[in-house]
């Protein structure tokens, strides 16, 4: 019996697998048909009608994205009947919009903006108008919602039920009064959620997007008492390419540097440092954790422990897991680090007043936002990061700026917290941070290199769901005779309904592992709710090989052979796990109520 089916779509002859979609089968025959809420990530829905094709024998018009191609089909998918009825859709859809197009964020970088302009809506028939009572919710530190450019597709609803397990996001109200809401129409703020920003990046429209600080920022570069430091993140140099017109997957890390000080910030510096640091910490901090229960057995002792660079990950087990916080790595995320480092170490080294440096993070991630306001991220006596950017803001302030990005000539990062390894950089990928954490951690252990080729962990790499793989310490130095023999189990899950499995897991006692990385997005911080749109498994791989590009150019590529590392060691930090980096440096996150 076979497995395919044929068809015929506007005169061409395609076979694809039995099950697909008419969707599917068009753009195996490279035939575009136009769609709005359906995404590749998610579940078929076929709410928008966007997406509607001719089928020979059928009276009605059907959703090619919700119909599945059968033998003898034959599709047409712009014939004028067809091109009717989606420029009606779309109409209907900008009548209830703000069509304040000019002005809004997603501006140019918009579906419906782009099927406005495509079917030449000028909305003769319907009447444009702005919805009664429509207020921008910007409750939340993340993420902005406003209900006037909402086209009710859903889609943010499906990815917060479907990727991320959360369920902040639902459909109230049923005709006229249908509307996509919170929990029972709360701000953001006042439910659960957890920042990821998935919803952004699934959105067609403008409806959701992060909340921008760049006109603070702007505001700070331009006083001349403000010392203003902006430190980048490894998933930003892969992916803000795309906002500038490079291809998708491209390093512009030099041209990135240059641009950001052309646009005025005192210093430019790579959050890669701080992923490094992160490293160093939160090894000693797993071994310690092993010495503690395999030697003196202490029960009190969590294990597996779970990394804890992810904001949206972090806050999601305060959620849905609070009795299980103990697991988490007190290790406070690269970014916090940073900004604990930037307003003490680095102040101190520049002959700077604390007060009066503003600390800028550029992320792929709109949960930084909140994690940067968090009330326990003041370890330097101040707030450590002042602002979070996401890669579309940077983006756009380039952009703003004037400068032509693509002429730029390539600059390194200032130091004093500007070299990194390549280990730091691959924190950007789901598994680069347990990739990372090993290089280093096995290293200390035995004295010797982790044993792949190239120090390639290809185990932990990849877009499955939930990877898993066992390291054996063998021959151990003296210090460590105690890990002789063990098989150390860890284990990789990237999307928070990954996330879901391995807490039932602990949750039930069942946990085989000893250390796990968890990230909140699909594909890691590549997939990260700031990162530019659209974003799907595609580009996920191509930025995922940019990242491993980058890190097997690296001169140096284990954290702790970072010799900035070992100076702020040496200079200021003393020892790892020591009382001042345990100040600075980690945090015990609070128990946080679900509502």
């Amino acid at each position: 019996m076979s497995n395919t089916v044929k068809l015929n779509i506007d005169g061409i002859q395609v076979e694809i697998e039995k099950g697909k979609s008419i969707l599917d089968a068009a753009k195996q025959a490279d035939v575009r048909i136009p769609t709005l809420c359906h995404h590749e990530d998610l579940c078929v829905s076929g709410n928008c009608r966007v997406c509607v094709v001719e089928i020979e024998g059928r009276n009605r018009l059907e959703a090619s994205c919700a119909v599945p191609a059968e033998d003898g089909m034959k599709v047409i998918t712009s014939s004028p009947k067809v091109r009717r009825a989606r420029k009606d859709v779309v109409a209907l859809l900008v009548s209830e919009h703000n069509t304040q197009c000019t002005t809004c964020y997603r501006s140019t970088n918009c579906e419906l903006q782009d099927l406005s302009a495509e079917y030449n809506i000028d909305n003769e028939i319907y009447l444009s108008v702005l919805k009664e009572g429509t207020t921008v919710d910007k409750s939340s530190w993340s993420i902005e919602k406003d209900d006037s450019k909402c086209v009710r597709c859903q889609r943010c609803v499906r990815v917060c039920a479907e990727l991320q397990h959360v369920n902040a996001l639902t459909v109230a109200n049923k005709g006229k009064d249908m509307k996509i809401s919170t929990y029972a129409e709360l701000p953001f703020a006042s439910v659960v959620c957890t920042n990821c920003g998935q919803c952004i990046t699934h959105c067609p429209t403008g409806a959701l997007t992060e909340r921008r600080y760049f006109d603070d920022i702007w505001g700070a570069i331009g006083d001349p008492d403000k010392h203003v430091v902006i430190n980048t993140a490894p998933s930003v140099r892969v992916a803000l390419g795309e906002m500038l017109d490079f291809p998708v997957g491209s390093i512009v890390t030099g041209k990135m540097v240059t641009a950001l000080k052309k646009i005025g910030f005192d210093s430019v510096l790579d959050t890669d440092f701080a992923a490094d640091l992160t490293i160093i910490e939160e090894g000693h901090e797993l071994l310690d954790r092993l010495k503690k229960a395999l030697v003196d057995k202490d029960e009190t002792v969590k294990l597996p422990m779970i990394t804890s660079c992810s904001p949206g990950w972090v806050k999601f087990i305060e959620h849905m897991y609070p009795d299980h916080l103990g697991h988490l790595s007190t290790c406070k995320s690269p970014q916090q680090m940073f900004g604990a480092m930037t307003k003490t170490y680095y102040a101190e080294k520049m002959g700077l007043d604390p007060s009066k440096i503003v600390s800028v993070a550029g992320m792929p991630c709109a949960a930084k936002k909140f994690e940067a306001n968090r009330p326990e991220m003041k370890s330097s006596g101040y707030q450590d990061v002042d602002a979070g950017l996401t890669t579309r803001e940077i983006g756009h302030m380039i952009k703003q700026s004037g400068l032509n990005f693509m002429d730029l000539d390539d600059s390194d990062f200032d130091s004093i917290m500007g070299q990194s390894s390549g280990a730091g950089v691959i924190f950007g990928a789901t598994g680069g941070v347990m990739e990372a954490a090993l290089r280093t951690v096995y290293e200390l252990v035995t004295g010797r290199e982790v044993p792949f080729k190239n120090l390639n962990i290809t185990p932990v790499r990849g877009l499955e769901g939930i990877k898993e793989a066992t390291i054996k310490f063998e021959n151990c130095l003296s210090g460590f005779s105690f890990l002789n023999g063990v098989e150390a189990k860890i284990a990789i899950a990237h999307g928070l309904k990954n996330a879901r499995i391995i807490m039932d897991q602990i949750k039930d006692g069942k946990s085989p592992y000893h250390f796990i990385e968890i990230m909140a997005c699909p594909g890691g911080c590549i997939g990260g709710g700031g990162q530019p749109i659209p974003t799907n498994d595609e580009i996920r791989l191509k930025r995922i090989a940019a990242i491993y590009a980058e890190d097997a150019g690296k001169p140096i590529r284990k954290s702790h052979e970072n010799p900035e590392i070992t100076m702020i060691y040496q200079d200021f930090l003393k020892e790892p796990l020591g009382e001042k980096s345990h100040h600075l440096l980690h945090t015990h996150y609070i128990k946080r109520n679900r509502y």
